[in-house]
């Protein structure tokens, strides 16, 4: 029986091995940028070898004889610059299909020899823009394939010890981001996310949708406004024109099914949909809350003429956040007391959001005409009861909507003497409306009382935008300048677009083979949140004389591109000073202090007179795939501080110092994979609580929460926060199907790092809280310690059809 079992295993393996030794193909498509026209007789080599086509008289290649596994394709043509694309997957039942844009040179040559390529600086943007594969986030150890986790192996990206998304770059708020998704805009990119900001446990996007992200930390393009953080462009692969296919992915929380495919001759549909059980999972494990979440994101592209195309993309989400009252009275529960604060103090929450849009891209002998509309929308309910009894009256109920309907025209042009310039004008119109009843602590009287209001407003915004640039003196010198305008007709302060004039000019010089000394320098606007902006008491507009918020920035630095292994080295350093920053007039600080929860502040009245600093250094190695080894390692120091209203500057609530990360990874052979990842965070600041007024009976019993103090605001920090992830990948490839088994280990050596102590009240054996016998009228205090997660492993398999 045993010789029979072995056979069959030997002969299971012979089968696998057979199997994955067959060969695929890589095809597709050289086209230009500028305007679309296909480039005939091009070269398309795979990186590190011989093998190779040529583009036919279409602009259409194939390669043949291609094993599974992942290839860096070289393309260059006469008159264009040489393109690389990282990391293409050919899998035996799914043949790779590649779309290759290039770009045009200003100097021609009459041969072309392909080489090692580097990492080329943009010509809008020549610093801090990083460029983010659909291969580096799904196996990014720790990630869980999503974006907002994956980031936070680039400089400049703040690394939070919490179970949030929040997305802070180069010491800026939440908020401070904008996210485009084949050149669409959308709000957020995280479930449960905090209102107009980019926070949220998990991420709403569907990696395997994903072609490439670009990824803007500074020196935003014109085209791209009200952002003064960071950019994100988010590009959504093609479907496939060849035959359908589909993705199965279970992860330890969620199931997705992703499928694409010709809808035409001339057109093609890519979908998801995906579902979680967290609810289920963490029901069975006593957890005090319960989130569900899902999403569906399409793509649909088809060819309206030779020189037209059209496609409509949409993404939406639903979530919801539940209690689990079942443990409420579970006495013998070891977590029993921190239960029950969680109980107390958490609202069941209820929210939807959604973006759809539409792109015509019209090509022209020169350039590109592009047509943009789109609607985005997100409801946001949230309420909690007295003792969380239904029955009984509610201690906060909170229903907000906004939708945002957006046109944008962009002219991207080419002059024959080798000008690139892209212009255009861009439209939307706003509307917010809220519901708001909630218990409201003021300091002036230290006591808490119901505060109710309503609004509903309306705002149409406009705005303009140009930029231009060259390659000089034999393509060592790249010169870039640009503005835009923005207005809109909430006030006076803000409706003349020439008050929100954003200069901005970048430039990169090659001083040397290889190197290269980069730099930018802007002035950019955002406007304040809706929360702000539609805040009313008794009916009357509060925050009339809301500004935008203005950040000047400048950017330099050096590059190193070391061609030959795929690779570049950078250091640069940053400056923001922002300008009429909202401030709370009720506690008198910068609502930047406020962390994660900036978004959903400001329903109160502000004042714009805050000032904001944010400077530091940024160290990057990047490796792409070489040799089956990639890597990132990322060392940033930066300061981040905003003023109070008194003018003092304090530092902000993720001023981190010092930030690390190290990821790096092994392909090997029989399609095995390992990578780790290191994360280190210096300590960030938080605010003490104040303890006597948090005690107060009316006030426990109204808010379930500590009061914070801010005559001590971030006056105290945690403790450093690092962690090690590993992630292990074994793929199999069959004729018709592959199959992806991964484990998934955060935080490896079990690190706990303690965080800011939860002030609780003192309760008797059933969770009730009990009078202090010494002090009538307040309860006791006691801490709950807080801490990071320890050690998380995950499983997950993924199956492609």
């Amino acid at each position: 029986m045993y010789y029979k079992f072995s056979s069959l295993v030997i002969l299971f393996f012979s089968i696998l091995t057979h199997l994955s030794a067959q060969t695929s193909s890589i095809s597709g498509k050289v086209s230009s940028r500028t305007n679309g026209e296909a480039i005939p007789f091009v070269p398309v080599i795979v990186q590190g070898g011989t093998v190779g086509s040529v583009t036919d008289e279409n602009g259409d290649f194939t390669i043949l004889n291609i094993s599974s596994g992942l290839y860096n394709l070289e393309c260059q043509a006469v008159g264009y610059k040489k393109a690389v694309i990282f990391e293409v997957e050919v899998t035996i039942d799914r043949p790779a299909i590649v779309q290759i844009l290039l770009d045009e040179s200003s100097v021609e040559t009459g041969t072309v020899e392909i080489v090692a390529s580097g990492i080329s600086n943009a010509e809008e943007s020549p610093v801090s823009v990083r460029t983010i594969g659909v291969n580096e986030i799904k196996r990014s150890p720790g990630s869980g394939r999503d974006i907002s986790k994956a980031i936070r192996s680039l400089p400049g990206v703040t690394i939070t010890p919490s179970f949030r998304n929040d997305i802070l770059i180069r010491g800026g708020a939440a908020n401070e981001n904008r996210f485009y998704l084949d050149g669409i805009e959308i709000p957020n990119i995280n479930h449960f996310a905090t209102q107009g900001a980019s926070g949220g446990p998990v991420g709403m996007l569907n990696v395997d949708l994903i072609q490439e992200v670009e990824f803007y930390s500074g020196a935003f393009p014109a085209a791209r406004g009200n952002a003064l953080s960071s950019v994100f462009e988010f590009e959504v692969k093609e479907a496939r024109k060849d035959k359908y296919t589909a993705n199965v992915v279970v992860g330890s929380s969620d199931l997705a099914i992703a499928t694409e495919g010709p809808t035409g001759k001339n057109s093609g549909l890519i979908v998801s949909a995906r579902r979680s059980y967290l609810q289920g999972l963490f029901s069975i494990l006593e957890f005090p809350f319960l989130p569900t979440y899902n999403d569906f994101q399409f793509k649909w592209k088809t060819k309206l003429s030779e020189k037209t195309q059209l496609t409509l993309l949409g993404l939406g989400a639903l979530d919801m956040f539940d209690l689990n009252l079942k443990i409420a009275n579970d006495t013998t529960s070891e977590n029993f007391e921190r239960n029950t604060y969680l109980l107390d103090n958490l609202p069941i929450n209820k929210q939807w959001n959604y973006t759809i849009g539409s792109k015509v891209d019209h090509f022209t002998e020169n350039g590109r005409i592009t047509f943009v509309l789109s609607r985005n929308a997100l409801q946001n309910d949230a309420f909690k009861h007295i003792n969380n009894d239904r029955s009984l009256a509610r201690t906060f109920d909170y229903t907000s909507r906004e939708t945002e309907n957006k046109f944008r025209l962009e002219h991207k042009i080419v002059s024959p003497s080798g000008w690139k310039t892209v212009y255009g004008i861009s439209s939307e119109l706003a509307q917010f409306t809220v519901n708001n009843k909630s218990q409201r602590f003021s300091p002036v009287n230290d006591s808490t009382s119901l505060f109710l209001y309503q609004t509903s407003l309306q705002l149409i915004k406009y705005g303009a935008f140009i930029q231009s640039s060259k390659t000089m003196l034999k393509q060592r010198l790249i010169i870039s300048a640009g503005a835009r305008i923005d207005g809109n007709e909430f006030n006076n302060e803000m409706a003349n677009p020439l008050d929100q004039f954003s200069p901005r000019l970048s430039a990169s010089y090659s001083f040397a083979p290889k190197w290269s000394f980069n730099m930018n320098t802007g002035i950019y606007f955002q406007l304040p949140t809706y929360t702000i902006l539609g805040y009313q008491e008794d009916g009357l507009s509060v925050n009339q004389d809301s500004k935008y918020i203005s950040n000047s920035q400048a950017v330099a630095g050096v590059k190193y591109d070391w061609a030959e292994r795929n690779s570049t080295i950078s250091l640069e350093g940053f400056y923001k000073h922002y300008k009429d920053y909202p401030i709370s007039v009720a506690n008198g600080i910068s609502l930047a202090n406020l962390g994660a929860d900036f978004g959903v502040v400001g329903n109160e009245a502000i004042q714009f007179v805050g000032l904001g600093r944010a400077y530091g250094l940024e160290f990057l190695y990047q490796q792409k795939l070489f040799k089956g080894i990639y890597g990132i390692l990322a060392y940033t120091y930066v300061r981040s501080e905003f003023t109070n209203l008194a003018g003092q500057y304090i530092p902000s609530s993720w001023d981190s110092r010092h930030l690390v990360s190290a990821t790096g990874g092994w392909r090997f052979g029989k399609n095995w994979e390992i990578g780790g990842r290191f994360l280190l965070s210096g300590g960030l600041p938080f605010t003490p609580d104040q303890v006597a007024a948090s005690m107060d009976i009316n006030n426990w019993n109204n808010l379930g929460i500590a009061i914070p103090d801010y005559s001590r605001l971030n006056s105290e920090r945690i403790k450093a926060f690092h962690q090690l992830d590993i992630r292990i990948d074994k793929k199999w490839f069959f004729k018709r199907w592959s199959l992806n088994l991964f484990l998934d280990v955060q935080n490896v050596y079990n690190n706990v790092t303690p965080l800011k102590p939860s002030l609780d009240v003192v309760r008797d054996k059933l969770g009730i809280p009990i009078e202090d016998p010494n002090n009538p009228g307040n309860y006791s205090p006691r801490y709950i310690d807080e801490a990071t997660n320890s050690l998380l492993p995950s499983i997950g398999i993924i199956i492609e059809i």
